[in-house]
């Protein structure tokens, strides 16, 4: 099949993850995975067969065979971990921006909350290039981890896709959050110019028997927050 710009028009998000799942094809020290969100299975499947027809450094591509959340499909693009990587996702990322009409894409490395612009210096910077700087890096990026600093919660399961947070509690239906920020307690609270809502105790209430023992507040009429060993991450319910 060819495919030409703009096929796959608003069905890729325009934020990736890299390193967040394991390899199908060897050790993760040796394979960096790179990770797509779609919106529909075919649009994955075509992304599938896009990559792997046009790239000689792919190892492999690969979809999710059903849905992840709310619609959503994961497509996995594998490749060696060497120093060519920054270079070869990017040019990965200008095939995929032209199929899907996306100028600017941004990355979230091993889990993070927060994501970066997907130039070649940060890429650089965030993606180990050999296996002792692969675990070093994966040991670093654990205070910003959104699955550690969900450790003591309730939740069944959480993912981040995009910039959507879903998670979900075992035998209740799952709760979204758009993600707004995340950072050490001092600077959120520092950064947060609205008023705290004393007057919705009900969701405040509602959240905390979801979630569990985690300082959640509300401020204004859309902002949340969740308070974890000195970082708090910032959403609104979506």
């Amino acid at each position: 099949m060819t495919y030409r710009a703009n096929d796959l028009r608003d069905l890729v998000d325009s934020i990736f993850e890299i390193d967040s799942y394991q390899s199908k094809m060897g050790n993760d020290e040796d394979i960096v995975v790179v990770s797509f969100t779609v919106n529909e299975n075919n649009a994955a499947k075509d992304l599938v067969d896009f990559v792997e027809k046009g790239y000689e450094f792919v190892l492999d591509a690969d979809a999710t065979p059903g849905e992840i959340d709310n619609g959503k499909y994961k497509v996995f693009v594998e490749m060696e971990r060497n120093r060519n990587v920054p270079q070869n996702i990017l040019e990965l990322l200008d095939g995929v921006g032209k199929l899907s009409q996306i100028d600017e894409f941004r990355f979230r490395y091993h889990k993070r909350f927060k994501s970066y612009d997907a130039s070649e210096g940060n890429l650089s910077e965030a993606i180990p290039i050999d296996s002792s700087g692969y675990y070093e890096a994966i040991s670093e990026s654990r205070i910003d981890n959104y699955k550690d600093f969900f450790n003591k919660s309730y939740l069944e399961s959480t993912e981040l896709m995009g910039n959507s947070l879903y998670i979900k509690k075992a035998f209740s239906d799952p709760v979204a959050f758009k993600l707004k920020d995340f950072n050490d307690t001092n600077a959120i609270n520092e950064s947060i110019k609205q008023k705290i809502n004393m007057n919705d105790y009900a969701e405040i209430l509602f959240l905390t028997k979801y979630i569990g023992d985690y300082n959640i507040m509300k401020f204004g009429q859309k902002t949340i927050t969740f308070e974890n060993k000195g970082h708090t991450l910032v959403v609104e319910r979506l």
